[in-house]
């Protein structure tokens, strides 16, 4: 099974570890350049580089995707790549796309689907497999997978789970998966715009209460999603 994976942090990392101990190592793992980070700025590599070049898997770290050789792979798998998938490299894939997002498409569109969840109080949540197409989390569903989201549910309990979720599900769908126009077992179906729900980016602000003035409950909900 000739694929690329594409993703870069912890969420990501996890995912690819689930697809390599079931026997579905990619071609190759595609992720932003090495970044520095910590107090000290040390240039570190993302979790997936690191995690593909234990098992000897090439890596990738291009600026920009314009361009980019799929090096003759059949599909690719995205999970919080970050970057947006130009329609050319899309189209490069014979069978197209493979997305991963936390959430139950098509609610939670966007870059924070797990701490939307809790900050809004969904007693559940999940992850869904797409067909990427060139809009944000926009493609036909492929699969999907729920799970309740505990009381005290923290944003790294919940990506931990959802990462494992997003795993398994892709190793049960990928020996039905075939190209999109037929010849698989799976039959994507489109998504119900009238239901579509999209996330934003947080800033530090976001992150701030008012002892005096906010509902406890959501100062509770601020802390388990964005601490």
């Amino acid at each position: 099974m000739n694929f690329i994976f594409f993703g870069t942090p912890k969420f990501s990392a996890e995912i690819l570890e689930r697809l390599i101990e079931a026997g579905f190592a990619p071609a190759g793992v595609v992720c932003n350049p090495d970044r520095p980070t910590g107090r000290k700025k040390v240039i570190t590599p993302p979790p997936t580089k690191v995690l593909a070049q234990k098992h000897g898997i090439p890596v990738y770290q291009p600026d920009k995707l314009a361009g980019f050789d799929v090096r003759g792979a059949s599909f690719a798998i995205v999970a919080a790549y970050a970057k947006i998938i130009p329609r050319e490299v899309i189209n490069a894939f014979p069978n197209g796309i493979i997305g991963v997002h936390p959430s139950l498409l098509p609610k939670y569109r966007g870059a924070s689907p797990i701490q939307s969840a809790i900050l809004n109080g969904d007693k559940e949540t999940g992850v869904a497999l797409y067909q990427m197409d060139e809009k944000i989390d926009h493609g036909d569903i492929i699969a999907t997978r729920e799970i309740a989201i505990e009381s005290d549910e923290t944003y790294e309990t919940l990506e931990g789970k959802l990462a494992d979720m997003a795993g398994r599900l892709l190793i049960e769908i990928l020996p039905k998966f075939g190209p999109p126009a037929g010849g698989g077992e799976i039959r994507p179906a489109a998504q119900d715009e009238s239901r579509a729900t999209f996330t934003k980016k947080f800033s530090t602000q976001d992150g701030f209460v008012d002892l005096d003035k906010d509902d406890p409950a959501i100062i509770y909900r601020k802390v388990r999603a964005l601490n």
